[in-house]
């Protein structure tokens, strides 16, 4: 264990932000060397993409917290590193590591990856590569990390199978701490059987999942024919699920960035998963089922991160903050409690029909009112019924006119593009709902300046979603509808100047697309992509659909299947999905009615207030629905002598 700081940081004033590869923030955790030499499992946690989007991310930081709150385990952060580092440290050998103690990746017991997004598999080949792991999991010994998968994506891991050892399914508080018993008591026997030993101990565990202990074959039409456990794995892996919110406060003290990043902001999570049934959704089909924290959980955790972080902003965070059941007393309590103290709230994450006047008041109680964001996602009724986003537009109207009269000047709404069953009309109605948000936000204000921004992303068909078997539009209908888009907007120059457009061209999508219901086979794909140059898929500037599409071609077609056959392509009920053996808890036969009922243009109920339409998350998961009232209240915590928004007291 050699800490590669001093090789790193004569490359430093040669890149771009090199503060970002320095550490040593707010609340970060360095073991120093006796702590290593006598730490069982050492994990190091990667977020694979630039630290200013990787640092702030939730569940990284409460993964850092839990295991280093272990007395078998210590855990360290690393993120991707941008081209202009990558480059010199291949001239100057200088391996990955990670930003807490610079200590060389390879050196862990445990590479654990987090996946929000498809996009980011050529960052970890990039991490492997520069840490000295061979790429694929074959190629690896016992003196090698275990590549550890989590997050979203790795409800379909399948594309990058050849790449890691195990994927972690569902929650991740608890499967950490298993995973980290079944690698320290490994080790403390001896290392038996080795690698595949430990891959073995691996598969036996709940929640885990081995690719290489799986076989798959294919028919003649391109499609999986199989997939067959080999040794003494499971058939299917079950999703893990966190109980106890309230059991789990954490991040209980916040990292504090040194360089910008995308939030600044103290985060709780008020509660977890979804039952809105959004058939595009796949975060809030695979968290199910709803499970609140406590409001004095919440209170609780609000005052302990901002008493050891200082920043001036929390974050109340769920899938739909709104629709917590006790979220007025929530807001309420909390704008009480730091009222005058320079910290305010934020719900990042609101329902336009679980949303009104008094939450948006208290919420800006300190006087920040930059804006209210909404996601209506499709933009006539039609097609909202086929997504089952039942926001009525005159709710909206009527949300925004009463925001635009208490003094809010610009309103931000979501949408997306290439939807299953939509037509152009679909989307020119988003033009037709921009331009009435604005005549009725003139009309409550009396003022011309109010402003409206419709922000636009291509639909992907996402696994264990009633959208799973949906074709994804080709980019050039997405792109062109797009282009009809705008020209409706600017049509009423009188209320199109005041409609700003943000979008994305499907092209992205697309790959994303390819990457999110791939199989094993994409993996080739993927590794093409990256020898000849794909970084930061995510990022615009250094995509390249080119890249990605001869690839395709090169790898793909040899094998009979194609770019198209994994994205533009509609799935039968009975074809066997990449996915299928791993159980995220939600019935395959309910999924596929939603689906048939998307078609037809029907509702599904939020089933937190109906009677329970048989998904069948809650009985494969032992695990019902939570909601309040939680019969607690907040801390009677005052803000004491507050400096700055970072000092406070308990009364």
């Amino acid at each position: 264990m050699t800490s590669v700081f001093p090789d790193l940081e004569p490359l430093l004033p040669r890149v771009s932000k090199p503060v970002q590869y320095v550490g040593g923030e707010l609340n970060a955790q360095v073991a120093d060397e006796d702590e290593w030499d006598a730490t069982p499992v050492r994990w190091a946690l990667m977020y694979p993409d630039a630290y200013e989007v990787g640092l702030p991310n939730q569940g990284v930081m409460i993964l850092y917290e839990v295991l280093n709150e272990r007395p078998d385990a210590l855990a360290e952060r690393c993120y991707a590193v941008w081209p202009d580092l990558e480059a010199l440290m291949r001239e100057r050998g200088v391996p990955a590591f990670t930003v807490d103690g610079h200590r060389p990746v390879g050196d862990f017991d445990v590479l654990g990856v987090s996946f929000a997004t498809e996009l980011g598999y050529t960052n970890m080949l990039t991490t492997l590569d520069l840490a000295g792991i061979p790429l694929h999991a074959a190629d690896r010994d016992e003196t090698h990390p275990i590549v550890l998968m989590g997050g979203h994506a790795a409800f379909n891991p399948e594309p990058i199978a050849d790449f890691i050892d195990a994927a972690a399914l569902g929650d991740g508080e608890e499967v950490v701490g298993d995973i980290t018993g079944v690698v320290r008591d490994w080790k403390a026997d001896g290392r038996p059987g080795g690698r595949e030993g430990l891959l073995d101990r691996l598969a036996a565990t709940d929640g885990c999942y081995v690719p290489s202990r799986y076989t798959v074959s294919y028919g003649d039409d391109g499609a999986i024919a199989a997939v067959t456990p080999v040794e003494r794995a499971p058939r299917s892996v079950q999703k893990r699920t966190t109980r106890d919110l309230d059991d789990w406060p954490y991040p209980r003290a916040p990292l504090v960035p040194l360089a910008e990043t995308v939030h600044e902001r103290a985060s709780v999570e008020i509660f977890r998963g979804c039952t809105r049934g959004c058939r595009f959704c796949q975060a809030g089909m695979i968290t199910r089922p709803v499970r609140e924290r406590s409001l004095r959980g919440i209170g609780e955790m609000v005052d302990a991160a901002v008493r050891a972080s200082g920043f001036d902003e929390v974050g109340l965070l769920s899938l739909s903050s709104a629709d917590h059941s006790e979220i007025a007393e929530i807001t309420k309590g909390l704008a009480d409690r730091y009222e005058g103290a320079n910290t305010s709230l934020s719900l990042p994450s609101t329902r336009v029909d679980a949303f009104n006047i008094d939450l948006a008041n208290e919420i800006s109680r300190n006087g920040r009112r930059s804006g209210l964001t909404f996601a209506p996602e499709g933009g006539s009724e039609r097609i909202r019924r086929v997504i089952n986003k039942m926001v009525s537009e005159d709710d909206l109207i009527r949300t925004v006119s009463e925001a635009f009269a208490q003094g809010w000047r610009q309103v931000k709404l979501y949408f997306m593009c290439g939807l299953p069953t939509e037509e152009d009309a679909d989307v020119l109605e988003i033009a037709g709902m921009a331009h009435r948000v604005i005549r009725a936000g003139r009309e409550a204000s009396g003022r011309n300046d109010v402003r409206c921004t419709i922000s636009i992303g291509g639909f992907v068909p996402k696994p264990h979603t009633s959208f799973q078997w949906a074709a994804q539009a080709h980019p050039d209908v997405v792109d062109e509808r797009l282009r009809k888009l705008r020209e409706a907007v600017n049509a009423d120059r009188r209320l199109g100047r005041n409609v700003g457009m943000r979008y994305h061209d499907g092209k992205p999508s697309l790959i994303e697309g390819l990457l999110a219901r791939g199989d094993r086979r994409v993996g080739r794909v993927i590794e093409r992509v990256w020898r000849e140059g794909g970084r930061f898929d995510g990022w615009s500037e250094h995509f390249s659909f080119e890249r990605w599409t001869a690839a395709a071609e090169a790898e793909l077609g040899p094998l009979g299947v194609s770019l198209d056959w994994f994205t533009t392509r509609e799935r039968g009920r009975d074809e066997i999905l990449p996915w299928d053996h791993l159980d995220s808890g939600l019935d395959r036969d309910w999924l596929w009615d939603d689906w048939q009922e998307a078609l037809a243009g029907g509702e599904q109920d939020d089933c937190r207030w109906t009677p329970c339409f048989d998904c069948g998350v809650c009985p494969s998961t032992g695990q019902d629905i939570q909601v309040g009232p939680s019969g607690t209240q907040l801390l009677p915590l005052t803000v004491a002598d507050p400096v700055g928004g970072n000092r406070f007291g308990s009364a």
